[in-house]
């Protein structure tokens, strides 16, 4: 029995740990996305930290990024930049694979 809580503890400690490097991953894409689609906005130095940390924050409203192109659409479109929706998932789906390396490679 000892054999099987400690497998049972073993798969949950793992099943976590793969939770929180999603989550930083994710995390790390929508800053990465923010910076980008602040420089696109012309906004630089400390406010492009301050707009890449409003894009994570809008993030964590679900799981995806559904939640943060309702956030950045708006803004796009009022900014009058010519950057799609379809544009946007593309940036989002670079910046998750550029988090996930960096993620990844933090932790080694």
């Amino acid at each position: 029995m000892s054999n099987m809580n400690e497998r049972e503890a073993a798969l949950e400690n793992k099943y976590a740990l793969d939770q929180e490097v999603t989550f930083k991953i994710e995390a790390r894409a929508a800053k990465l996305f923010g910076l980008w689609l602040a420089e696109q906005m012309g906004i630089s130095g400390d406010e492009a930290k301050v707009f890449a940390a409003g894009v994570v924050s809008a993030n964590l409203d679900e799981a995806g990024f559904e939640d943060v192109k309702r956030a950045v659409m708006p803004q796009i479109t009022a900014k009058g930049l010519d950057i799609t929706e379809h544009m946007v998932d593309a940036k989002l789906e670079q910046c998750m694979a550029e988090a996930k390396t960096q993620i990844l490679a933090d932790k080694k």
